[in-house]
């Protein structure tokens, strides 16, 4: 018979036997340890090749009066400057399986002939694999040749007058989109660039373009201080942006956004050429400069960097990697005449 001593050994030795293998068992909740999700190495190293993409523009700086801030890859109000390599354009093409997407240009007069090399370097390079409706205005609509075009991409023509002056041909264009996104683009399309005519797609560009309001870092300006700017200066214009107003110089031969936002944008530049207009003065770079002043107070949700906008005869070429929407070299005053 066992002793009251043994019963009380033998019951410890069984409590002690199922407390060690309970935290066996358990041992995260005996001893807490901080749990550590596993590192995502590639994200590690497309977060590294941005940082380092980053330092070599601010590195290619010659001298100290060249501004940095058009460099930068977010802006004072954390808005995307977009530069090559900060996104995943995997990741952004599955977000926008299915947005509809429209291109904007106006092709009048002379400038009929920039549209077939426009369309051809669309169609390859421009939303490859989305649905893009390409919104063509002209005064020559008869003479457009179709392109061959790829699945779930549409070509309308719109007949629109040429005016006499290039500069009220520049001007039109507000009118236009103010009518159209205000009465048939919400129901056909989601976002829509617009775009001048006399340009070229040569490199990618994609959905990593699209948000709310877009601008373009205008290619002559990017690394210039504000006071620099072509901003529409006279108090007596309806563009005018203050001395000391201002972050960057935008150029409009790119922008876009979702269709809402840029009636907001159209409308308030027509009026602004309206009031103008019937004051009987002109702003310093017709709808560039009522453009300027409305994203200087209505700010831009992502700004796309001089990859998407360039010339090959400006300065600083060495900063832009990839030139993906290139300017036609003519000679202005003829196609103007």
């Amino acid at each position: 018979m066992l002793s009251p001593r043994s019963y009380v050994i033998g019951a410890l030795s069984v409590l002690v036997l199922f407390i060690v293998g309970f935290c066996i068992q358990n041992v995260e909740l005996v001893f807490p340890s901080k749990q550590e999700a596993p590192m995502d190495w590639s994200q590690k190293v497309v977060e590294k090749s941005i940082e380092l993409e980053h330092c070599e523009r601010k590195l290619l700086l010659k001298s100290g009066n060249m501004r940095k801030m058009g460099l930068n890859v977010l802006t004072p109000w954390l808005a995307p400057i977009i530069w090559d390599g900060i996104y995943n354009i995997n990741i952004l093409d599955k977000q926008h399986n299915g947005t509809r997407i429209g291109l904007f240009v106006f092709a009048v007069k002379k400038y009929i002939q920039f549209l077939p090399p426009f369309l051809k370097s669309a169609e390859r390079y421009f939303m490859v694999g989305h649905n893009v409706t390409y919104y063509v205005f002209t005064d020559k609509v008869n003479d457009v040749v179709k392109p061959k075009m790829a699945d779930g991409r549409i070509l309308q023509l719109h007949n629109v007058d040429a005016d006499q002056r290039w500069q009220d041909v520049s001007m039109r264009r507000m009118e236009t989109l103010t009518i159209f996104t205000k009465e048939y683009m919400p129901n056909e399309i989601d976002y829509l660039i617009c775009a001048d005519v006399d340009m070229v797609f040569n490199d990618h560009v994609g959905v990593e373009i699209l948000g709310d309001l877009v601008a373009t870092l205008h290619p002559g300006y990017f690394l210039s201080e504000p006071k620099s700017f072509t901003y529409e200066r006279r108090p007596i214009s309806a563009a005018c942006i203050p001395e000391g107003e201002g972050d960057f110089y935008y150029m409009a031969a790119l922008y876009g956004g979702k269709v809402e936002e840029i009636y907001k944008l159209c409308m308030e530049c027509q009026k602004g050429i309206m009031e103008d207009k019937k004051k009987g003065i002109e702003a310093v770079w017709q709808e560039e400069s009522h453009l300027n002043r409305y994203l200087v107070y209505n700010k831009p949700t992502k700004i796309l960097s001089p990859e998407y906008l360039w010339d090959t005869n400006l300065p600083n070429g060495e900063f832009i990697k990839k030139k993906r929407f290139l300017a036609v070299h003519k000679n202005h005053q003829q196609v103007r005449n």
